[in-house]
């Protein structure tokens, strides 16, 4: 595949970038190189190969699934009114 001038102002326009004139046979020619390399790594025989997430194998860390109240409850109401670890407020409904 190659990339001509006007490719190159249609994908300028689609992502919304400014591109000068003189910019343009440039940046085509980038592009060409830019896709020509990836036609290099088409060729490369990836049969049997699993893909890669990280270049590291690791295990993914997990903690208990378990539900605790934080062990801060007596921090939180530490500076409020409260009773058994509650907020007391006023009743606005009567």
């Amino acid at each position: 595949m190659s990339v001509d001038d006007k490719t190159v102002r249609r994908v300028a326009k689609l992502a919304r970038i400014k591109v000068e004139e003189k910019d343009v046979p440039r940046l085509a020619a980038e592009l060409n190189v830019i896709l020509a390399f990836v036609e290099q790594l088409n060729e490369v025989n990836v049969d049997g190969i699993a893909p890669l997430t990280s270049v590291v194998a690791a295990e993914m860390k997990k903690r208990k699934d378990v539900v605790t109240d934080g062990h801060y409850a007596k921090a939180i109401v530490a500076n409020t009114q409260s009773e058994d670890q509650f907020f007391i407020v006023p009743r606005v409904v009567e």
